[in-house]
């Protein structure tokens, strides 16, 4: 039997799996599954791409930090973060303090394969997404690197291969995730 004891943050580029994996994750410790984007959705009443064309991003990354102070604040669970949200130095501290990030850290192959005929991406609404998303990638990996842990994601690893994954990568914090 394991026990959490804070928040699983899991950060990564779109289309690295967060949300699937970060549920399964939740389903195989027994907690909640908690997603920003969602949450931000639900107290905005649209949709993060209507937010980002009508506010702007500057307001999104706001609201974003707003929802993680409070979702960090709850009782422990797996939480899916948006893409950005990792690249705040407050997001990164809250959750540092808070919970445990983990980057689910995956090649610009991989995610170009698994968001290429997403609409729902507004950073990718370009002329040329796939170089958008390269430029976005090589932007963020360093940022991405600051995580507490990161679990390798591959196109051969289903989703509970990856949840069970990361569970092997948290048997290491045995602050965050103890046997009991």
């Amino acid at each position: 039997m394991r026990r959490l004891n804070k928040t699983v943050v899991m950060v990564g580029m779109m289309g690295a799996g967060k949300t699937a994996v970060g549920t399964a994750l939740a389903r195989h410790l027994g907690v909640p599954f908690l997603d920003s984007d969602e949450e931000i959705v639900r107290a905005a009443d649209r949709s993060i791409a209507e937010i980002f064309e009508r506010d702007g991003e500057p307001f999104f990354r706001a609201r974003e930090a707003e929802v993680l102070a409070r979702l960090l604040q709850s009782a422990p669970s797996v939480l899916s973060t948006g893409g950005g949200a990792f690249l705040a130095e407050t997001n990164r501290q809250m959750i540092h303090d808070m919970g445990i990030s983990v980057w689910l850290r995956a090649d610009l192959d991989l995610l170009w394969n698994r968001v290429r005929h997403k609409s729902t991406r507004p950073l990718l609404r370009t002329d040329s997404p796939r170089a958008s998303l390269r430029q976005i990638y090589e932007a963020r990996v360093p940022l991405y690197q600051l995580a507490d842990l990161a679990v390798d994601a591959g196109a051969h690893y289903s989703v509970d291969d990856m949840a069970l994954r990361v569970i092997a990568a948290l048997r290491s914090r045995p602050d965050v995730l103890e046997e009991v």
